[in-house]
């Protein structure tokens, strides 16, 4: 009896990860649109203001983009009045990032709708379900690599 290797798409764990992704960042994705953000600008915006980060490698890093990505949604965030470049303080050749109080009230307004979001995933799952899926995904996400051209 010949063995099915045929490649079946509903059975992939990267079909189910990508399916449960694209629901989720669609969710968020429309309700950021509405405030005028983008899922990258969203996550500058919360690398800097949450998380008190002010150097943009250090915030490529934390949202897990290139050099360049960052810097080119730092250039649009800037012209749109959510944050300010400044030469560092004890280098003048580096850059800190500094939210301005657009930035820092869309950060508010924005959390409302990434908890929404976060709750409508959390209530199909047991709060042990949720953990595991965490620490499963966390094993994938360290296993992968470097940065993503953009998200």
């Amino acid at each position: 009896m010949e063995e099915d290797t045929a490649y079946r798409l509903h059975q992939s764990l990267g079909y189910h990860l990508s399916v449960a992704a694209r629901q989720q960042e669609r969710r968020l994705d429309e309700a950021l649109r509405r405030l005028g953000l983008t899922r990258i600008s969203w996550c500058i915006l919360l690398a800097a203001g949450n998380e008190g980060l002010n150097q943009p490698s250090e915030i490529a890093e934390f949202v897990g983009i290139d050099r360049t990505a960052t810097s080119r949604a730092l250039r649009g965030m800037e012209a749109d009045g959510l944050l300010k470049r400044a030469s560092g303080t004890e280098d003048r050749r580096t850059r800190r990032v500094v939210l301005t109080p657009k930035g820092r009230d869309l950060i508010a307004k924005g959390s409302v709708h990434a908890r929404e979001n976060a709750a409508h995933m959390s209530q199909v799952l047991s709060g042990e379900e949720e953990a595991e899926l965490k620490r499963l995904l966390a094993k994938l996400h360290a296993a992968g690599g470097g940065p993503l051209p953009g998200l």
